[in-house]
């Protein structure tokens, strides 16, 4: 790789970083509003909601296309998001 390009992957190397960072921040925000819904659920069996994950996916697969995005990429991100979330779901449910 030239030194030239090697410039410019490091620049874009660096604006990653930032979005990176933003993301962080953005995950944290979900999980508290996931520890919110946690604490309204009396049952074990009310973590997964098949029908609401159905939805979110179709919905993000819309925006995907409308936003030019491969639906395949935001797809993969939002099923490991969500079953993730179920995982945490499920360390941290407390029985009422």
């Amino acid at each position: 790789m030239s030194p030239l390009k090697r410039k410019e992957l490091n620049k874009i190397r660096l604006k990653l970083d930032k979005l990176d960072n933003s993301l962080i921040k953005l995950i944290k925000q979900r999980t508290n509003l996931v520890n919110q819904v946690l604490k309204l659920k009396d049952k074990k069996k009310e973590i997964i909601d098949n029908k609401r994950i159905k939805i979110i996916l179709k919905n993000i697969r819309k925006k995907s296309l409308a936003n030019k995005i491969d639906p395949k990429i935001t797809n993969r991100i939002w099923k490991n998001m969500i079953w993730s979330y179920i995982d945490y779901e499920k360390r941290n449910f407390k029985r009422k």
